[in-house]
């Protein structure tokens, strides 16, 4: 471990569990715990439990486990030592000089070189090289100011002009091909990846530069070019402008297509915009959101796959704890003819104070959702007029709120021109059907103990639960009363799951050097799924009154299922010789 072992403990007392987590999360005492909303899934529900007794986290919704160290690196995506730094600075406690790992040099270097090639594009901006990138900006009406509040910039049309800006502050080629700055041609030559192309900055909360998209200048393909996945950027967790919209007063966010529709709102006094990095709107991105707002109004282009990606935006949407709205752009009519636009065609043309109207106005997601569903059917024919209704009552039936579903069932009615108790029977059948499937599934679920004995991660999962269960025991009375760690004569071999068998293994090995078993100085110790499972483990109840026997008993059970294991192996083994016909 990089890190002096007396070092992270105190940065575990410095930096209190619960105080940390409260920041990201609104915490209210359950008991003897505090309880909130789940930061790492979507859920109306909470789950989420903190102890500080333990100083642990868990969630008993997706698992996900640890200490205050595995919480930042899962909330703000760090690696282990940033994530300790992260602590130190919050803590104000100074690093010791040589705790710096390979990979977190690594990584820090990665973010250096991206800061410095972001700075390199930005100057290239204001040179002759950047002609063709500020003659687009002028065209699509971004100021000087603007280009300075994004750090925008221009890639010349270089084979290796970052390459050689680069190389003479000291960085090689292959890092730049690890930064996703440079790719490697067939030939095996290494070039600049972009190049004659208007640049925009990834940059997280931190405002340190993620990666790099790229929109072509000379109309080659593709129009938009972004940096690949790497050790420090990843498309899925992060959202283009979150650096600037976080700061936002406006009560939501603003989910734009494209990095040009985020520039020019925010340029006309809309800094709450935000864009998904070409990629369909995911639960990390939803999580990052739910940070700075409990809102979010969805503005993609009114075309085809404009739509298709609204409905699948409000569907990621429905299972978190925003709200969401759309904004459903008009459409403009060029010669006569209806023609598609984005949030950036519609501010340019139509101007702020429009676009504030139609943020004012947008629709609540049910109602653009039944709105898009009856405009693909004909309600002058009486079969589709049926099936509509079939399809928005369950809709309608779905939402959780009865003023909701009384609202839109009226507003149906109203629209398809039937009675309101009509349409309220469809709707009360089909939400009996619905809460039945429901209890259906719970009861199913409630009966499989062994499903839900295992693990939630699958790499995990036990393969004679019996033992595991047993083991699981073992482990949870070592973790309550660590004196009877010397007791426990097992070895390691002896445990069916290698997960708890390691588990095991590293109680012992620390309690003969005399170190400290709280999960939170075992997490550097295990992958982030093995504590997960481990923080799972000490939640559940475990009684304390007679441990010695306790533990005699969970031994016994172990010792006997591999006893079991190996007789059942063997079974199997004199009938495969007996059918082979040899030995014997």
């Amino acid at each position: 471990m990089a890190f002096p072992e007396s070092f992270i403990e105190e940065l575990i007392d410095r930096n209190e569990i619960s105080q940390v987590v409260s920041s990201y999360v609104q915490l209210s005492r359950k008991g003897l715990n505090l309880f909130g909303l789940c930061p790492f899934h979507s859920e109306k529900t909470p789950s989420f439990s903190v102890s500080s007794e333990k100083q642990i986290y868990h969630c008993f919704g997706c698992g996900k486990g640890g200490g205050v160290i595995n919480f930042i690196m899962e909330i703000e995506n760090l690696s282990y030592p940033d994530a300790v730094r992260f602590l130190a600075s919050r803590a104000g406690i100074a690093l010791p000089e040589d705790s710096a790992d390979e990979a977190a040099k690594t990584r820090r270097r990665m973010l250096t070189l991206n800061r410095e090639a972001a700075r390199f594009y930005f100057s290239m901006l204001g040179e002759e090289q950047g002609a063709a990138a500020r003659d687009y900006m002028r065209k699509r009406g971004i100021t000087a100011r603007t280009a300075r509040v994004f750090g925008l910039g221009a890639a010349p049309d270089s084979w290796d002009a970052l390459i050689t800006a680069m190389a003479q502050k000291g960085y090689e080629k292959s890092e730049l091909l690890s930064a996703g700055l440079a790719v490697r041609g067939t030939k095996g030559n290494i070039y600049d990846k972009f190049r004659n192309r208007l640049i925009f900055p990834v940059i997280d909360i931190r405002g340190e530069v993620l990666g790099f998209g790229g929109r072509s200048l000379d109309g080659g393909e593709p129009k938009y070019l972004n940096s690949p996945e790497t050790p420090v950027f990843s498309k899925r967790r992060t959202l283009y402008a979150i650096n600037l919209a976080k700061n936002t007063k406006r009560p939501n966010m603003i989910l734009c297509e494209g990095n040009i529709d985020v520039i020019t709102l925010h340029q006309a006094g809309f800094d709450n915009a935000v864009a998904s990095m070409g990629t369909s709107l995911t639960s990390e991105q939803i999580r990052l959101m739910a940070r700075y707002t409990q809102e979010v109004v969805v503005c993609y282009d009114n075309d085809e796959a404009g739509t298709k990606a609204t409905a699948r935006a409000l569907e990621a949407l429905g299972s978190s704890v925003l709200r969401a709205r759309v904004l459903k752009l008009p459409n403009r009519i060029v010669d006569g003819k209806p023609v598609k636009q984005d949030a950036d065609d519609f501010v340019r043309l139509q101007g702020a104070e429009a676009f504030e109207k139609l943020l004012t106005g947008s629709s609540e997601s049910t109602e653009y959702g039944l709105e898009e569903l009856k405009s693909r059917f004909d309600l002058t024919d009486t079969a589709q007029r049926v099936q509509f209704l079939k399809e928005a009552g369950a809709r309608i039936a779905a939402l959780h709120s009865p003023v909701e579903r009384e609202v839109y069932c009226a507003r149906v009615a109203e629209l398809t021109g039937i009675s309101f108790e009509a349409m309220s029977q469809e709707i009360a059948r089909t939400r009996k059907r619905l809460l039945e499937k429901a209890k259906k599934d719970r009861e199913r679920s409630e009966t499989r103990p062994v499903q839900n004995a295992q693990p939630a991660d699958r790499k995990l999962r036990y393969s004679n639960v019996r033992s595991a269960a047993a083991e699981e025991g073992l482990i949870r009375l070592l973790l309550l009363d660590p004196m009877l760690i010397p007791l426990a004569e097992l070895r390691e071999e002896e445990f069916s799951s290698p997960f708890l068998g390691k588990v095991y293994g590293l109680l012992k090995s620390r309690h003969k050097e005399k170190k400290d078993i709280s999960l939170s100085l075992l997490a550097p110790l295990l992958e982030p799924e093995e504590i997960s499972a481990l923080t799972a483990i000490a939640q559940k109840p475990e009684s304390a009154a007679d441990p010695i026997r306790s533990m005699g008993d969970y031994i016994t059970v172990i010792r006997t299922e591999k006893l079991k294991q190996e007789k059942d192996l063997m079974a199997i083994y004199e009938t495969y010789k007996e059918k082979k016909g040899f030995g014997g």
